[in-house]
């Protein structure tokens, strides 16, 4: 999390610290020891959070004050449905996006070699773009240009940050992840693609369908998405072996990521 506020889920690390950024040098210098890459994920829970999960001083906030649906783990008290949101206001939401470009900065401090923005699944980023939660009359909601302001200004602060080839961003243009639902999802997604290809980040990691289910979802033509980003367009969700195999070979994508198989070892 590049913020406390972010801290969502139950024991989540953070980069906004000196501490922090002592602590994942001996992850990044491991990496490079063996040769190998790593970039973080940056990631504000938003509103998918419950305060027992906060460090103190920290609060709940998101785009509205709309409660998320559904229950998510504590520590202290088991399962708890999801607290009320501070609706950020606009003086607000430029601390945010500091925030976020402080984390990149410090991501370099950090021995990382780059960032992605996780703006897919529901998270902060995400629920500025989706109109099934950002109900905002003001330059940050209503139009498609407005819901996608916000994560344009977190994507230019780090690249003024840290460049724009050390950026990238992770997407879920048709997930009902946390609640999710937005009637042109082709529309959003599509003007938000066409303006990241325009600041020349380095990569898109694209969620295919529904966040670990099924890839079938209508409402988004990733085809579209993988000829007008120019930058490395990664795909995501339920590809077997041969599946990404095929999709690197056929120019459906540059690479495909796996994560769900990695999370059966905890002390990863």
């Amino acid at each position: 999390s590049p913020s406390p506020d972010g801290l969502g889920y139950a024991r989540i690390p953070g980069l906004f610290t000196a501490d922090q950024v002592a602590g994942w040098k001996l992850v990044t210098q491991a990496v490079h020891t063996r040769g190998g890459k790593i970039v973080v994920q940056l990631m504000h829970t938003g509103r998918v959070t419950h305060v027992a999960n906060l460090p103190a001083g920290a609060r709940v906030i998101g785009p509205t004050d709309v409660v998320c649906p559904g229950e998510m783990w504590t520590d202290t008290q088991g399962m708890q449905p999801h607290s009320p949101p501070h609706a950020l206001t606009e003086a607000e939401i430029a601390g945010v996006v500091a925030e976020f470009a402080q984390a990149a900065r410090l991501a370099m401090e950090a021995g990382f070699d780059g960032v992605e923005l996780h703006a897919a699944n529901g998270y902060l980023i995400e629920q500025f773009l989706n109109a099934n939660v950002n109900s905002r009359t003001d330059a940050y909601g209503g139009s498609i240009e407005n819901r996608c302001r916000f994560a344009l200004e977190i994507v230019d602060a780090c690249i003024e940050e840290i460049g724009r080839g050390r950026v990238g961003i992770r997407l879920s243009p048709v997930t009902p992840f946390n609640d999710l639902s937005d009637s042109n999802p082709q529309a959003v997604f599509g003007h938000l693609i066409e303006q990241l290809n325009a600041r020349g980040i380095a990569f898109i990691d694209m969620i295919e369908g529904s966040t670990g289910g099924p890839r079938d979802v209508p409402g988004f033509d990733y085809a579209w998405a993988r000829s007008t980003f120019k930058g490395v367009y990664i795909a995501n969700n339920g590809y077997t072996r041969d599946m990404a195999i095929e999709a690197v070979e056929t120019g459906h994508a540059d690479a495909i990521a796996f994560g769900r198989a990695f999370l059966a070892n905890p002390d990863l």
